[in-house]
Formats: C-alpha cells, structure tokens, sequence
C-alpha cells in the first residue's frame, strides 16, 4: 500500500473533506523517506517547501536564539507539520529533528497552496487546522504567563489523565526533559517542582505517572477551562505535545 492510500492519511481532518480529485493531485507529488534518530528534518529561517506528515515514529518541532533550546512540540503518527509557513509562502518559525527512526511523507507547498485555492472544502479544513492549532498555542501561552512551575505541571498531567479516560495512571508520552522545555522550565527546575508535588497527590516513577489524590492535585492546578481546554485540535497540527495512550 501506497502511503497516501492508507485510510489513517485521507481521514485526517485536514484531508478528510476535501474532493477525491484534490487529493488524488496533492498525492501525485508526495515524497515519502525514512529517518533515523536525531536527524534533521527542516530548520527554522529556511523557506517553507513541503508539508510534513508524521506516517511512523516521532518528530520533535523545537526553536533556537542565542545559544538557548526549547521545545515547541511533537508530532507522532498520524500527524502534520508546518501547515502555516506552507500557506503563507513563509519561512519555517521552527526547527524539526526525529526524537524515534521515523517515516515522513513530504507534501510540496506550492501544490498545498494550488488545491487551498481551488477547492473550498479543503480551505475549510485548512482554515479549521490553523485555527485550532492557534488556540491550543494561546491556552498553552497563558499557562506559561499565568501559572507557576507547580500548577503548569500538575495542569499538564490533570489534562493528560483526562484524555486518558481520567486514569489514575499512565506513561507520559515524552521524555521529561522535553516535558520540561515545553512546558518552560530546565530539567532541574522541573524535577524540584515533581519532588514538591508529591505530597499533594503525585507520584512519578520514570515515565510512569500515578495520581494518587486527585483532590489536592486539582487545589494545586486549579483547572481553567480557558486554559486547559477540552480542545484537542493541537496534537495532530503540530502544535502540542501528543497525548498519553488510554489504558488498554
């Protein structure tokens, strides 16, 4: 099977709708290739040539100045990046490596751009994708000005069970130094504020997370629906971190 035959691809939210022609010419000039960990996919100031789409594996968007590091977001399968620099003819505002040996279908942005102009429910869906990813990045913006280390923390994890069915436990789906940069703190600064969360509900083990009161964590994070959502649109845009798995 062809990658752009593949269901999980066409029933994207930003393909799902579009006509069957539209997609068939978006398709005709895919790449798709193969990465290994660590590579580098796009840099940030360089011109936005193609539309990403995670098939396999993990991507991790993150931006660089003077000499400093943070993590943006990362993108698991099936998902896009960066749809906006494509449609404005814009430079990349940020940089991609492969966090996981990853399979990525590149999509040119000059097609992306003629089919946006010709088929108006794929605009629909493309105007959708920018305008949920704008609002996953202005929740998680005011979390950052708005909150201390402890609450965005114990805000993250409140969410992140949630999504899971409000399990009790579960895997983080990310490293927790890239947890830490996403969520505007260095490693050090992020396992202080762990450690000074274990007495209201919290406990880590590795990647395991296990609440064990909810109640006091909820004191701590205080939850905002402003803030935390329900809104799941940035995971597959390439604007949030991806959500944990739910319990099998």
């Amino acid at each position: 099977m062809r990658p752009h035959d593949s269901p999980e691809i066409r029933h994207l939210p930003l393909f799902r709708d579009m006509l069957q022609a539209s997609y068939d010419a978006l398709m005709h000039s895919t790449q798709t290739e193969r990465f290994a960990a660590g590579g580098e996919l796009i840099r940030q100031g360089d011109p936005a040539d193609f539309l990403h789409v995670v098939l396999e594996g993990a991507v991790e968007l993150y931006a660089r100045w003077e000499g400093r590091e943070t993590t943006m977001a990362v993108v698991r399968p099936v998902g896009t990046f960066i749809l906006a620099a494509c449609i404005r003819d814009a430079p990349y505002l940020m940089s991609a490596r492969i966090l996981e040996p990853a399979r990525v279908m590149r999509i040119p942005a000059s097609d992306l751009r003629a089919v946006f102009r010709r088929d108006p429910e794929f605009a629909v869906s493309v105007i959708q994708e920018l305008a949920g990813a704008y609002r996953a990045v202005v929740r998680h913006a005011k979390g950052l000005k708005l909150r201390t280390s402890r609450e965005r923390i114990a805000s993250y994890l409140l969410r992140q069970s949630r999504q899971a069915g409000d399990a009790d436990s579960f895997v983080l789906p990310v490293e927790k130094r890239l947890l830490a940069s996403y969520l505007g703190m260095t490693p050090e600064n992020f396992s202080r504020a762990l450690r000074a969360l274990e007495p209201e509900g919290l406990r880590l083990d590795g990647l395991r997370v296990t609440i064990t009161d909810r109640a006091r964590l909820m004191d701590v994070a205080r939850p905002d629906w402003l803030i935390d959502g329900p809104d799941p649109e940035g995971a597959s845009a390439g604007a949030s971190l991806p959500p944990v798995a739910a319990p099998g």
